[in-house]
């Protein structure tokens, strides 16, 4: 990913599988001047938690001071936890389970865009590099690709994550016409977060981290304006919300 100087790259949950791929990726690229990444379970000034929008307005205030984020990824998200996980039926759901996924899935990562996409630059000229906020989805978050149902909590706030997308970057786009704002399906990605759901991926398609990550900056690298407020998966391919 080439560019002119004097630029910055954010990863948000840069303590995960794909995140710490995606920041080790971009460090050993170079071509960023600064590469922050941020995450709840790093601490100082590193720290970043999606359910406290005060260390948010923290991390992107630091960013703020230094060179431009041309690259804001969000590499979160939430499936599992403790004993909870994907409902299988209704009569599995759980309210707060639920609020949670919501939390984690889809307003954090609007959270995160109401603090950094304000810090993107405005290209004023051929060859700078095209300011991207790009968050992770799913594919099961695409409701006209829903044809085994189940999973109601994550594909629900998939879903929702996907229409904020499409909602900043209509907004973005009055700001900042040349920004693009996207979701990206990484896959099934070999990661605490899919690691008890796994059994059931096709040969070839459960992903290392280091592989992914690679696979979707492949697919910034190649964004165009015309693709802000669309879902991308690790091909490049759209997914259809």
């Amino acid at each position: 990913m080439s560019g002119a100087a004097r630029n910055s790259a954010v990863v948000i949950g840069a303590s995960g599988g794909i995140g710490g791929a995606f920041e080790a990726a971009l460090l050993e690229e170079g071509a960023f001047d600064v590469v922050y990444g941020f995450a709840r379970k790093r601490s100082g000034a590193d720290h970043l938690d999606l359910l406290d929008e005060a260390s948010i307005a923290a991390a992107a205030a630091r960013v703020a001071a230094g060179p431009p984020p041309s690259l804001v990824i969000v590499a979160t998200g939430l499936l599992h936890a403790d004993d909870l996980g994907p409902e299988k039926a209704l009569r599995d759901l759980d309210p707060d389970w639920m609020a949670r996924l919501y939390a984690v899935n889809a307003i954090g990562p609007a959270l995160v865009a109401k603090h950094f996409l304000p810090l993107l630059p405005k290209p004023k000229g051929a060859g700078q590099v095209k300011p991207v906020f790009a968050a992770l989805s799913a594919r099961v978050g695409s409701i006209s690709d829903n044809q085994l149902g189940g999973w109601h909590g994550y594909r629900a706030s998939k879903a929702a994550l996907n229409m904020l997308v499409r909602n900043l970057a209509i907004e973005e786009r009055r700001r900042n016409d040349r920004a693009i704002v996207v979701a990206l399906h990484p896959g099934t990605v070999d990661t605490a977060l899919s690691r008890p759901f796994q059994s059931n991926v096709q040969p070839g398609k459960l992903f290392d981290a280091e592989r992914a990550a690679l696979q979707l900056l492949d697919v910034i690298e190649g964004l165009k304006i015309t693709d802000s407020g669309k879902l991308f998966d690790y091909e490049g391919n759209e997914v259809p919300f």
